[in-house]
């Protein structure tokens, strides 16, 4: 079975995301969506309310699981016995910044990345600048993936 991890904040999980989960399903068994806890970031949703919503999403796809985890995401990746970590990549930047992660795993527990780069339509959307937004009372359902709930 191929199981992969597709880590990250999530908050929120937006269309970006969706595509990236959507993608790699067609070439894994399994992904366990891996809500991170970072005490030093800012989140604008609890951690419980983003795996629930993230659930909620993907409530009829048993291929998808949803889970908090703080521990590096080598180890979830162990705990979980995940084989592979998915990432997206929007920029150079991004990349440059998992491609160092990517050797590090690899490196730690023979743990391989598969980047897949966001559709072009896409490049501009972030959690960040959608938090922001929702910060401001915008309306930012083109942002998150259709039956989002917030």
């Amino acid at each position: 079975m191929k199981r992969a991890i597709f880590p990250g904040t999530f908050d929120p999980f937006t269309i970006g995301h969706f595509s990236i989960v959507k993608r790699a399903l067609t070439f894994m068994d399994e992904i366990i969506i891996g809500i991170g806890i970072n005490e030093n970031k800012h989140t604008y949703f609890p951690i419980e309310k983003r795996v629930e919503m993230i659930q909620k999403l993907y409530k009829d796809e048993p291929r998808i699981k949803v889970m908090a985890y703080d521990c590096l995401t080598v180890d979830f990746a162990q705990q979980t016995e995940a084989t592979f970590i998915v990432r997206g990549i929007r920029t150079v930047k991004d990349f440059e910044y998992e491609e160092t992660i990517s050797d590090i795993n690899r490196k730690l527990a023979n743990i391989e990345t598969i980047l897949l780069f966001t559709e072009p339509e896409m490049t501009c959307i972030s959690s960040t600048i959608v938090r922001e937004l929702l910060g401001f009372n915008k309306d930012i359902s083109m942002f998150l993936p259709e039956g989002m709930e917030i």
